[in-house]
């Protein structure tokens, strides 16, 4: 009896990106492929890869070659690279990388075990020269939602439920829409089934993904109509959703966000710049003042919403003043987070036919880089040190790293950590937050005072 292969995935990126290791865990598992948690365990092993940054690109191919080490240890082992830096590279990733097997883009992982079939050293096709030669699968598919495939979660306490595939946006600096193709929106119904499913495992707490999940529409249902049906689902308890963008931040959405008790007091809203010339150069499709006004009608109506963003600095033509923009929206809005970057050119974006000319030098866009950190980091934990004393309460979701600790997730996405065991995982807890390292939260289980005694 031929023993079972066995599968590593292992993912670099965003949510979106362990969304799509999820789901081909769960496509090489229905075919009968044993997964495993250790790459020296697997015959196949795959690096999912994202290409938003030419340093996430650099890391993977860094990787790869790590794991080429480990490849010519183990004969007739496939290597492989997936999603987003697979499609941008195709057959240049082989070149580079000429120990890679296969290179498969993010439409093609309902194909992986076809194309696995394909690499297996005993199919007469794989073999060139006397040895197996590079398969790559790149074509886009508008038609590809992954309507009818099983992920293979990787936590029993919360699921990624991806609503939406490609982006119809064109913002000039993004690498996503060559990548993953035009928006693609999944069947409003099968995706209250797979909520459905994940309330039967006894998962509480979802997050929707999209690229720009609010301007999700299938026929009549909206991206609000299809929040309330998932929040108002039995057994969910939590939903959350990322990434929106500002220009789908309607009324309709804000009232359900606010009246559904499920839907979390979070948000991240990406701004990326804080002057109108920049984001009309990055084609963002909105100002400074629509964003604010974004943001009033949020907390309007949740004053206690969390808000975090992505922002970058030195795009191509930005002046010091311009930058002194952002840093001064910064302070308006004060983000409970802000994910920061400094441009990266993408090959294949518009905005690396801007004139050379406009480039800010590498020294001069790190240094706006850092001094937005500090900032961003000082209302950060302005904002966590005035919540020492609340207390939350907390999704459990794993082990922490000091021993007897797990760590947990407010609904406001903060995350803290308290003494506790593994019988506590999946539970929810109300803990009081006793300090901040500025990031995260030290905690402790809060037990209600008693009351006083009536004479």
């Amino acid at each position: 009896m031929t023993a079972r292969k066995r599968a590593y995935v292992e993912t670099y990126g965003c949510q979106m990106n362990i969304s799509d290791g999820e789901l081909m865990g769960g496509v090489l598992t229905s075919h009968g492929y044993e997964m495993v948690d250790r790459p020296e365990e697997a015959d196949v092993v795959l690096v999912n890869t994202c290409a938003v940054r030419e340093h996430a690109e650099q890391r993977v191919l860094g990787r790869v070659a790590q794991l080429n080490g480990l490849k010519e240890s183990r004969p007739g082992m496939v290597l492989g690279v997936t999603g987003c830096m697979a499609q941008r590279m195709g057959k240049d990733l082989l070149r580079k990388a000429p120990w890679v097997d296969l290179v498969l883009g993010p439409d093609g992982y309902r194909s992986l075990p076809d194309a696995l079939r394909r690499l297996d050293p005993e199919a007469e096709s794989t073999k060139g020269g006397g040895g197996r030669t590079g398969l790559t699968v790149l074509t886009l598919d508008p038609r590809e939602s992954y309507e009818g495939l099983e992920p293979r979660r990787g936590s029993s306490v919360s699921a990624w439920v991806s609503i939406q595939r490609g982006c119809d946006h064109r913002c000039t600096f993004c690498i996503v829409p060559h990548v993953r193709g035009p928006e693609k929106n999944r069947d409003p119904q099968a995706v209250l089934e797979e909520v459905r499913s994940v309330a039967r495992e006894g998962i509480t707490e979802v997050t929707l993904l999209g690229q720009t999940v609010n301007s999700y529409r299938s026929g009549e249902w909206s991206f609000p109509r299809l929040l309330r049906a998932v929040a108002r689902t039995p057994g969910i308890r939590r939903v959350r959703f990322t990434s929106p963008h500002p220009n789908d931040v309607t009324p309709e959405l804000v009232e359900v966000m606010a009246g559904e008790e499920a839907v979390c007091e979070q948000l991240h809203l990406p701004l990326q710049a804080g002057s109108d010339r920049t984001l009309k150069r990055m084609l963002r499709r909105h100002t400074v003042a629509q964003f604010l006004e974004k943001v009033a009608m949020l907390r309007e109506a949740m004053p206690d919403m969390a808000l975090s963003t992505d922002l970058i600095v030195a795009f191509p033509g930005e002046t010091e003043e311009e930058f002194q923009d952002t840093l001064d929206v910064v302070r308006e809005v004060r983000f409970d987070e802000a994910f920061t970057y400094r441009y990266s050119p993408r090959e294949g974006t518009p905005a690396t036919r801007l004139p050379r000319e406009d480039l800010v030098p590498p020294r001069e866009g790190q240094e706006r880089l850092e001094r937005l950190i500090r900032l961003t980091r000082r209302i950060q934990g302005e904002i966590n040190r005035g919540e020492v004393g609340r207390v939350e309460e907390v999704l459990v979701e794993k082990r922490g790293k000091e021993p007897d600790h797990m760590l947990g997730r407010t609904r406001r996405g903060k995350v803290a950590a308290f003494p506790g065991g593994q019988e506590l995982l999946g539970r929810y807890l109300e803990v009081k937050l006793t300090r901040t390292t500025g990031a995260t939260f030290g905690a402790v289980p809060y037990l209600e005072p008693a009351a006083a005694e009536v004479p």
